[in-house]
């Protein structure tokens, strides 16, 4: 671990701006049946948006919204189906003035999402969908550039690394190589080191360990893994529900480590650790 300052850079999102300089909280929208770890809680419209209001209450500045599960073993999603989740929220999340993610790999869904207010791609398949390259291009909003081997149907059976971290980093580098080749612009790229995507327990401790090292690609970086099976394994076997305190201790070694984003299911425990590192850092 080696401590990273956090990027001197501002990030447009539509009207909306966010620095980068100081730490943001992603709070966690699943507006899906069959999330690992809260499927089904917020999946009809207005309880979704009294969530996301209660993240942002809370100290959430973005929102992610996902209308398809990607734990391992998920099933596909039909992309009108996903359209149809998705939309409808965020028109109402757009008279919120927060900036709001969009979980998604497939360009339909970005599309008639940013149309509907969406201001941030967040693709777990980093772009490899057809034609997602050319839609990032396109409609020229910040994207999530997020390294994992296969499908969540196979992913799990691609861990196989030389050097975890040297191997992400290599990967996700040709996967901004065709980005930028396609017409994205550098300043929407913002990366992600998939953990818990084709990664096992010790592979994913041994990337937070060395988050730091991504930075050697020269993008403002997510850290996303709250309530993660590594995690859960890491504290001896707790489930989904009780990976809180153990998700925040990641991230905030995340966050000292250069990380800009979190992107947490527990707000407002992530907001006040976020704080503390804060009052710490202005009385140094």
């Amino acid at each position: 671990m080696q401590l990273m300052p956090l990027p001197n850079k501002i990030l447009k999102c539509g009207h909306l701006e966010l620095d980068l300089s100081v730490p943001h909280i992603m709070g966690i929208l699943n507006v899906t049946p069959d999330s690992f770890s809260d499927g089904g809680k917020h999946n009809g419209k207005a309880q979704a948006v009294a969530h996301a209001k209660q993240m942002i209450a809370d100290g959430a500045t973005v929102i992610d919204v996902g209308g398809e599960s990607t734990r391992p073993g998920a099933s596909p999603v039909k992309i009108e189906e996903e359209i149809d989740r998705v939309v409808p929220v965020v028109e109402e999340l757009a008279k919120l003035n927060v900036v709001i993610s969009i979980d998604t790999s497939q360009p339909e869904v970005i599309q008639a999402a940013v149309k509907a207010g969406a201001h941030i791609w967040n693709d777990v398949r980093a772009l490899t969908r057809p034609q997602a390259l050319e839609t990032a291009a396109l409609l020229n909003i910040p994207v999530m550039i997020m390294h994992m081997r296969g499908e969540p149907t196979t992913m799990n059976n691609l861990d196989q690394y030389d050097d975890v971290t040297l191997d992400v980093i290599a990967e996700l580098k040709q996967r901004i190589d065709d980005a930028l080749a396609a017409g994205v612009r550098s300043e929407n790229i913002i990366i992600d080191p998939g953990f818990g995507f084709a990664k096992n327990a010790s592979q994913n401790l041994k990337l937070l360990n060395e988050f730091y090292k991504l930075h050697v690609l020269g993008y403002p970086i997510l850290s996303a893994l709250s309530r993660k099976r590594f995690i859960g394994e890491a504290l001896k076997g707790a489930n989904a529900q009780n990976r809180a305190v153990g998700s925040i201790a990641a991230h905030m070694f995340s966050i000292q480590q250069g990380a800009c984003m979190v992107r947490a299911h527990d707000v407002k425990a992530m907001s006040d650790a976020v704080s503390m590192w804060q009052a710490m850092q202005s009385a140094s």
